[in-house]
């Protein structure tokens, strides 16, 4: 019996109806000039260490290469499917990134649609607060001004109200913090009372874009993003060009086919969640992928849209 292949090549088990490696190819800025301390992707986005201490200190100084199958934190399927909803944009390219970390998706997309010359807005809600720091740092060391950015210290949810969070410790970044909605009074009295815990405001999608057209709404929740899409559909359905969204488990991968496909959406990349099995169990190992477009909007200009959702 052959040896288990590297867990990396499944990422080249996307599905989608467009040449997904011609369109990262196209975005390809080439013939960059390494700079200390800093690392710079195939879109010339600059990344700083402090980001991911553990993983960027080693690429410090370098420039990296076409993301085939994946770089340190996205694959091919995600790098094109955003990179999709930049091609099809014009004159402006609005981004909203739910559950940003350190502004990831806003900062590479909103080079991207610069490198195209596009005005940019870059919309982030994030529960950690150290990683907005980090994404705000990151979205100047790129040249964007606070005029075109607006990050939230918040949780992204299906309604209005207040959600926990985890705390980290001082010196600590989590990564992959799971928010608890819709609590009852008595869990928030506890939250606030505890050390490990916080309290945030939990925002809508309308609340976030100010009901404003959206090129690309980016989700990545830690496994809330299938209620998060049932409790904003409305406002998808009239302001969201595309959708894409950061699966965690077989379970949430199908309601989310479930749900936008009744709703009238088109799916058009998808690379499952790799969940390898141990013991008879799996794990989940690295996240899927779904981008999906609104068939509703297609072909519309930004005014058009904006007069749709009227």
């Amino acid at each position: 019996m052959d040896g288990a292949r590297p867990i990396h090549d499944a990422l080249w088990n996307y599905a989608c109806d467009f040449d997904a490696l011609a369109l990262i190819r196209r975005y390809h800025v080439e013939d960059q000039s390494p700079e200390p301390g800093i690392i710079r992707n195939f879109l010339g986005t600059r990344i700083e260490p402090v980001i991911h201490p553990s993983v960027l200190e080693p690429k410090s100084g370098t420039v990296e290469g076409l993301p085939f199958p994946g770089n340190w934190h996205a694959d091919i399927a995600e790098w094109a499917a955003a990179l999709l909803s930049v091609e099809r944009a014009a004159d402006t390219y609005r981004i909203v990134e739910a559950g940003c970390g350190w502004g990831c998706w806003m900062v590479n997309m909103g080079v991207a649609a610069r490198n195209r010359g596009l005005d940019t807005t870059l919309i982030g809600i994030e529960g950690e607060a150290r990683h907005l720091i980090n994404a705000r740092r990151t979205l100047s060391l790129n040249g964007f001004e606070d005029d075109s950015i607006t990050l939230k210290h918040g949780v992204a949810g299906p309604k209005s109200g207040h959600a926990i969070f985890p705390r980290t410790e001082q010196g600590q970044v989590g990564w992959g913090g799971e928010a608890i909605f819709d609590p009852t009074p008595e869990q928030i009295d506890a939250a606030r009372r505890g050390t490990d815990t916080q309290v945030l405001d939990c925002v809508t999608l309308g609340e976030l874009s100010g009901d404003k057209p959206i090129d690309l709404l980016h989700i990545d929740i830690q496994g809330a993003e299938a209620d998060f899409v049932a409790g904003n559909i409305a406002q998808m359905d009239r302001y969201v060009r595309h959708v894409l969204i950061g699966t965690h488990s077989r379970v949430l991968e199908g309601a989310l086919v479930a749900h936008l496909s009744a709703a009238g959406w088109r799916l058009e990349m998808e690379r499952p969640a790799i969940m390898p099995i141990h013991g008879g169990k799996q794990y989940l190992a690295i996240d899927g992928v779904q981008f999906w477009v609104n068939r509703a909007l297609e072909g519309r200009s930004t005014t058009e849209q904006a007069d749709h959702g009227r």
